[in-house]
């Protein structure tokens, strides 16, 4: 990284399953690929991980293998060879896999996975994480390794509203202000008797993005393996997701050597 700065880390985060966390994280790796970055895409969802699923990828290596390297030969760990590449139509990232084997994910070190992420923020512009939908001890960990947390939220049921104000309360506690994490609501037109404004009063905060319910768009990425970003960029999902991507690299706009641009407020975050 040039003068010795590190990569920047964004995590995608809910308290609620099915909220589009897996796709957005993926989408925000292939828009920053595209727009000339290097970039990691890891999968800490440790146990049940849906990135390689999703881009159809076969990791011959994992985050377990990884840490394994790093427990027995640490002076000579290379966190590049336990990565699988990414690339369609000329966009590039690679992915560090979540373990293939169930035991694996539940003897996996919380000290261990920070120095990957470390490791990976040397090498990339941008480390992007999905997670799993629990404040999990690595969860949290993570959280404070990361430049931006972007915290998804859904609002078919009561219950999934519920849960989303605790996890909203828990990360003011945490001291987490609103330029760390960036409240998204997914399926912002779905049809839902509980109104956007009611849960923004619940919340105490207004959602800095909406992303349309576009279900369609979304199943045929994942059934071809695509991101929206790379084969369906004109749809509307697809622009919004870019968009955020512009908080990055504005579009039309390479980056720097350090990964970063001059536009958008994560360059105003970083002067």
């Amino acid at each position: 990284m040039a003068g010795g700065r590190k990569g920047i880390v964004l995590t995608a985060f809910s308290t609620a399953y099915a909220a589009g966390k897996t796709l957005f994280a993926i989408n925000m790796a292939a828009g920053l690929a595209a727009r000339g970055a290097k970039v990691c895409l890891a999968d800490l969802d440790l146990q049940f991980g849906d990135v390689c699923h999703y881009l159809k990828l076969t990791p011959e290596k994992t985050v377990a293998d990884a840490q394994r390297a790093a427990e027995h030969h640490p002076d000579s760990l290379r966190i590049t060879e336990f990565l699988t590449p990414y690339d369609r139509e000329h966009v590039r990232f690679d992915v560090l896999a979540n373990p293939l084997l169930l035991e694996e994910a539940y003897n996996m070190d919380i000290q261990v996975i920070r120095r990957l992420i470390g490791e990976l923020q040397v090498e990339y512009d941008y480390v992007v994480i999905d997670t799993t939908s629990t404040f999990s001890a690595l969860n949290l960990s993570i959280m404070d390794l990361s430049t931006v947390v972007y915290y998804m939220g859904i609002i078919d049921f009561i219950p999934t509203i519920k849960d989303m104000k605790i996890g909203a309360d828990l990360l003011k506690d945490l001291g987490y202000n609103s330029r760390k994490i960036r409240f998204i609501l997914n399926r912002s037109n779905a049809r839902t008797r509980i109104a956007i404004d009611d849960v923004v009063r619940i919340l105490g905060r207004e959602f800095d993005f909406f992303l349309p319910n576009d279900f369609r768009s979304a199943q045929q990425s994942i059934q071809q393996g695509v991101p929206l970003m790379v084969g369906h960029g004109d749809t509307e999902l697809a622009r919004q997701i870019g968009s955020i991507v512009s908080d990055y690299i504005p579009q039309g706009q390479t980056r720097d050597r350090g990964g970063r641009s001059e536009g958008g407020w994560i360059g105003r975050l970083f002067s």
